[in-house]
């Protein structure tokens, strides 16, 4: 028996006083508010070490009829992190820069996902996210991007409409994930590498979103998959997946998102090898919802090793095919849909 998907339909704090959810499920808006000043996961006599376990991060992402790129400021409690990454859809080509950051060193991430600004400057390295109810600007400088400068200026333009996927997941031990997903944010703006410059139109660049905020346990696992794009009928589509963390047993993340609606999904089945994640991967649910073909053409491999903080990346950029119902009981067909799919171990 599949589990019943528990709507969040409520405001209130995303903690109470004992630090233990309020709530749990998933919501199409961010409901909660994210007060982590109340997390209580240690022992009285090791609540100062309490911060080094919290984990923050902004990621955006821009998919291009040629190539996708991304950006993201993240505070994992030990160390901050920023880096940005690029991926040339017809060549295969990759590239990406990481700067690890001590505790304290200047990443600023604001409390909520609903406005703020997230921002991290070192004299030349340059990152920031601004956000408003209806946009999110994002501005990048980095001067040395495998040897050339790299350049973005990026709006993403969210209608009050638009829903998102958000989920609200305990994690034993006290620990928790509360995380906003946004697909097929219509994007405008520029990306200049060097002397090639792609201009981003919303009538053929989508933007997306995983804002993530809680606490994991130190060793961590979990396979993501998304997609944001355009049917051939003009609506946009996109694809959020995902398993691997904590009790979802009131929600997953499992979602299909049609014109800014999202349909919520419930179990989904991965099948891939993980000794070979170039060969094809499967998604399929139990209640014949959604049946998947995901064909990597790109692996991008991203290794961290910091001693207490490790982690490794195995993130495929391909093709989705195949078919997923909506609430309403209509039949998507998904052809050549550009996304990707990433199998994630951390020690954090």
């Amino acid at each position: 028996m599949i589990p019943t998907q528990h709507e969040i339909l409520t405001p209130s704090p995303l903690l109470d006083a004992r630090g233990r959810l309020t709530q749990a499920g998933w919501s199409r808006a961010p409901l909660l508010d994210c007060n982590l000043e109340q997390a209580a996961f240690y022992p009285h006599s090791l609540r100062f070490l309490q911060r080094l376990r919290i984990k923050r991060w902004d990621y955006y992402g821009v998919t291009t009829p040629d190539r996708f790129f991304s950006a993201t400021l993240a505070d994992l409690g030990y160390a901050g992190q920023a880096f940005i990454y690029t991926v040339d859809f017809a060549t295969g080509e990759y590239h990406e820069e990481t700067l690890t950051i001590p505790p304290g060193g200047g990443i600023v991430l604001p409390r909520n996902s609903t406005a703020g600004e997230s921002r991290y400057a070192n004299g030349k390295v340059r990152l920031a996210f601004h956000v408003t109810p209806e946009e999110r600007q994002l501005a990048v400088e980095w001067p040395n991007f495998g040897g050339q400068s790299l350049t973005a200026a990026i709006t993403f333009r969210v209608a009050p409409e638009h829903e998102s996927t958000v989920v609200v997941i305990p994690i034993r031990s006290n620990r928790f994930y509360y995380n906003r997903k946004i697909n097929c944010m219509p994007a405008t703006g520029w990306l200049q590498i060097g002397g090639q410059r792609t201009e981003i139109q919303p009538e053929t660049c989508l933007g997306n979103l995983d804002w993530g905020r809680g606490v994991w346990e130190y060793r961590s696992f979990w396979v993501w998959a998304s997609a944001s794009g355009f049917l051939p009928d003009g609506r946009t589509v996109g694809l959020n997946l995902g398993f691997g963390f904590g009790d979802t047993s009131a929600a997953t993340e499992n979602t299909l998102i049609l014109d800014g609606r999202v349909h919520k999904l419930g179990q989904v089945d991965f099948t891939y090898d993980a000794r070979d994640f170039k060969r094809p991967w499967h998604m399929t649910s139990p209640d014949g919802r959604l049946d998947l073909e995901f064909v990597p053409f790109v692996e991008r491999v991203a290794r961290t090793n910091l001693l207490v903080i490790a982690s490794q990346v195995h993130q495929m950029f391909g093709r989705y095919r195949g078919t997923v119902k909506t609430d309403d009981g209509e039949v998507i067909a998904i052809v050549g849909l550009i996304g990707f799919a990433e199998e994630h171990h951390a020690r954090w």
